[in-house]
C-alpha cells in the first residue's frame, strides 16, 4: 500500500468519525477539491467546512468500500456511504433546511492526489446529487 492509499483510508475513516481535525491535517493548505455540491472549494478551511456540514447533516454516515485503486500518487475509490439525514442541510445559497430523517444510499467515486508530504493537494468527489435530493424528498413532485 502506498502513500496515496493510506493517506485516502485515513480521510474515509475521519469522514465516517466526523473528526474535523484529522479531516484538516490530511489536506494540504491550498489544496483544491471539486464536489457536486459544492463546487469547487480553495484552501483547507473551505473544504473542511464543507465536510463538517455533510458529518452535520448525517452524523451516523458510514462507508462501505465497493472497489479501491492507487495509480502513482492518487487513490481512486468507490463505495456506497449511508446514513440518517439527522441534522440541517445546508443548501448553496446559505440557507439551511432542517433534518428531514431520511434514510440515504449514495453510491460515489472519489479520488485524492497526494503530494510528497503527505497531504491531498487535489481532491474530486463524483456522486449523483439529484439522487441524493431525492433520497431526502427534496425534489419537487414529478
Amino acid at each position: 500500500m502506498g502513500q496515496a492509499r493510506e493517506v485516502m483510508d485515513r480521510l474515509t475513516e475521519a469522514i465516517t468519525t466526523a473528526d474535523p481535525k484529522a479531516i484538516a491535517e490530511l489536506y494540504a493548505q491550498d489544496a483544491v477539491a471539486v464536489t457536486p455540491d459544492g463546487g469547487e472549494l480553495h484552501g483547507r478551511e473551505n473544504i473542511v467546512g464543507y465536510w463538517r456540514q455533510m458529518t452535520e447533516a448525517v452524523p451516523d454516515g458510514s462507508y462501505e468500500p465497493v472497489h479501491s485503486y492507487e495509480v502513482g500518487n492518487t487513490a481512486i475509490d468507490e463505495g456506497i456511504f449511508r446514513g440518517r439525514n439527522t441534522g440541517p442541510i445546508q443548501l448553496p445559497t446559505g440557507e439551511t433546511l432542517p433534518a428531514t430523517q431520511k434514510e440515504i444510499s449514495i453510491r460515489g467515486v472519489d479520488l485524492a492526489t497526494v503530494d510528497d508530504s503527505g497531504h491531498i493537494v487535489d481532491y474530486r468527489l463524483y456522486f449523483d446529487e439529484m439522487e441524493f435530493l431525492g433520497q431526502l424528498g427534496l425534489l419537487p413532485p414529478t
